[in-house]
């Protein structure tokens, strides 16, 4: 497989080692009163968990080149619904693999890993679509960027006629049967810094990773070809190997002030080879006699670290617990005592790529191997979290340890890591809570990027800080105003905060009890079973205004072809009727809205190039008892735009 870079261990055979990138994390000082109470370490509130989508090679996303746009959507909805589904709330998607992009860059060609034909464009934008489906699901969404590979063979004539490494032959070099750009030439180092800038400034991406992948890793019998590099650019450096790591260190630190300066709020992360240097070649090292990344691809991430170049770190710690040459336990130790003290987090890469795969050593034939992993975090508080290589092997969970990791790690929902130390939103205000036959319905106002919703059974009379000291009371987060809980006992208490882009979290809103019984409320939204259309509806997920995944679009038309939301109506009564479309300036102005009133249909007409993304009231109507078509969106408007259908609620008033 062409993207495992073989490293080698002092002790003995090759080890397989993805290149992988990570999100920064920094958590926030508890408060005094949260200091106070108890808290469960199996529920932590803050904990990044991710994992590595990787495109070189076809690895996990699209499962093999040439697919269609719908089929390249589809599969990738389906990792972000496998991060979901395993209480994940990141994913770092490898962007630009081999020197080629999955965005219209101006700067390098369309990755091959698309189409099969390197330069040829998709049909459609990738990075935009990706970034938008991630975010619909509040999912942080991380660009992985390979810095210097430019192919996994070395023979520039099967690169597309375009590409810069062919328009410039100096800029290159071949190694070990690929091709690299020589990171000793300074015009290489802007051009990669301007190619990964460019996605920086264009999309809503939440961090830059680069992965561990800088001078190659050594082959037998090779030596890199970069001596007249070195006699041209190495002046004032005693020796090549001094050079090759500045040269690196130069990137990083142009790198990370590019990334700030455009965008404060990008995380920028590398996830290291798991071993700086050993503990028997400098002191400072760890208890470790592996390949050694500072002296082997001139990696020197402990300075990247004191430095504070980086605002995280991600080494990919690949070994088990107990293991020899490089055992899990001693290098999350290391790496801790590393960051201790600076301002750089610590996430964790974890292999899941070995658990249960044949040919592991038997530690990795054990269910419980990984969980031990995240077992031995709890011991070092600089660890904020874990990365997962890769999604494929997330979703096989070979011998159940991926079962058993979140059956015992996340059994809730567990908020990001607070970055940097911009201010907390104001508190929320929820509006209602009623319940339906489909639970509990939250709605409320606030300024956040995004909100978590708390539970608490029965009615305290006032919000105990210890209610939110862990995630045993998080239900979940939303980039919505609304929540719908599906699973609400008898009585409950319902809060609500808000969360910045940093992931600063306001105090909670006033709390909402719920009882036994209320006032009837339910949405439907067109993903649900009480929606129907005909096939001349299209489905999207493009507008961040949405409500739940996606949303429905259909082109006017001088016909009737509705769409339809359905529902149970408990009992003859006054009804509010609320809507919830995504606006844009190119949709319909003059939308029909139809609904099922008892004494006949009533039109409702609504712009919907404004006023999207939250409930809109139609009016009040009287509605018959029973299960029927309650509210209709219609084609037939002489405006033009598309017309939306996204969602419906009816409560009785």
């Amino acid at each position: 497989m062409t993207a495992l870079l073989r490293t080698v261990l002092a002790a003995s055979a090759a080890l397989a080692t993805l290149a992988v990138a990570l999100v920064s994390i920094v958590a926030p000082a508890p408060s005094a009163a949260a200091l106070a109470c108890a808290t469960d370490p199996a529920t932590p509130k803050r904990q990044l968990r991710a994992m590595w989508i990787s495109t070189v090679a076809n690895i996990d996303w699209p499962s093999r080149t040439g697919l269609s746009v719908s089929a390249q959507q589809s599969e990738f909805r389906a990792w972000l619904d496998l991060a979901v589904q395993k209480r994940m709330n990141a994913v770092v998607v490898q962007v630009r693999p081999t020197a080629d992009a999955f965005w219209p860059s101006p700067y390098e060609p369309w990755s091959q890993w698309l189409t099969g034909t390197q330069g040829t464009n998709p049909g459609y934008d990738p990075l935009a679509f990706m970034v938008a489906e991630a975010h619909a699901r509040n999912i942080e969404f991380h660009a992985w960027f390979n810095p210097y590979r430019i192919a996994n063979h070395d023979d520039p004539t099967k690169l597309v006629s375009t590409h810069p490494a062919r328009q410039h032959p100096d800029w290159r070099f071949a190694y070990g049967g690929k091709l690299y750009y020589n990171p000793g030439i300074p015009a290489v180092r802007t051009f990669i810094e301007d190619a990964v800038m460019d996605a920086v400034s264009r999309y809503d991406i939440d961090g830059v990773h680069l992965d561990d992948y800088f001078y190659p890793y050594p082959v037998s019998g090779e030596t890199i070809p970069d001596s007249a590099t070195y006699a041209t650019y190495g002046g004032g450096f005693s020796n090549v190997a001094d050079w090759r790591r500045d040269n690196v260190n130069r990137l990083v630190q142009e790198l990370g002030q590019r990334v700030h300066a455009a965008k404060p709020h990008v995380a920028f992360g590398i996830s290291p080879f798991g071993i700086w240097r050993n503990s028997s070649t400098d002191p400072l090292g760890s208890r470790t006699s592996g390949l050694q990344s500072y002296d082997a691809i001139y990696a020197d991430s402990r300075l990247w670290v004191k430095q504070g170049w980086v605002d995280y770190l991600a080494p990919q710690i690949y070994w088990h617990i107990g293991y020899s040459a490089a055992a899990y336990e001693v290098l999350t130790a290391w790496w801790s005592d590393v960051v201790k003290g600076t301002s750089v987090q610590l996430v964790v890469g974890q292999a899941a790529y070995r658990a249960g795969a044949s040919g592991q050593d038997a530690a990795w034939q054990d269910p419980s191997e990984l969980s031990d992993h995240l077992t031995d975090n709890r011991s070092h508080p600089e660890i904020a979290g874990d990365v997962y290589f890769s999604a494929k092997d997330v979703k096989a969970d070979r011998i159940g340890a991926i079962t058993t990791l979140v059956n015992t790690h996340y059994t809730r929902p567990a908020l990001l890591p607070a970055r940097g130390a911009g201010a907390a939103p104001a508190a929320p205000v929820i509006g209602s809570a009623v319940r339906g036959s489909g639970g509990v319905q939250l709605s409320w106002t606030g300024s956040g990027a995004y909100y978590a919703v708390y539970r608490v059974d029965g009615t305290p009379p006032t919000a105990d800080p210890c209610f939110f000291a862990d995630a045993r009371n998080l239900l979940g987060t939303t980039r919505q105003t609304s929540f719908t809980d599906a699973a609400a006992p008898a009585s409950a208490t319902y809060y609500v905060t808000a969360l910045a882009r940093q992931h600063q979290e306001s105090q909670p809103s006033a709390g909402k009890p719920v009882g036994g019984s209320g006032t009837f409320s339910v949405v439907v939204d067109n993903a649900d079973a009480g929606f129907t259309a005909s096939s001349a509806w299209g489905t999207s997920s493009y507008s961040t205004q949405l409500h739940g995944t996606d949303y429905r679009f259909a082109s006017p038309v001088a016909a009737s072809d509705p769409a339809w939301f359905r529902a149970a109506i408990p009992s003859t009564g006054s009804y509010r009727v609320e809507v919830w479309y995504p606006s844009n300036s190119g949709y319909n102005s003059a939308t029909p809205y139809v609904v099922a009133a008892s004494g006949g249909n009533q039109t409702v007409t609504v712009d919907q190039r404004a006023g999207g993304g939250q409930w809109r009231v139609l009016g009040t109507y009287t509605l018959a008892a029973g299960t029927y078509n309650v509210v209709g969106v219609s084609r037939w408007t002489s405006a033009t735009g598309y017309v939306i259908a996204d969602a419906v609620r009816i409560t009785q008033v």
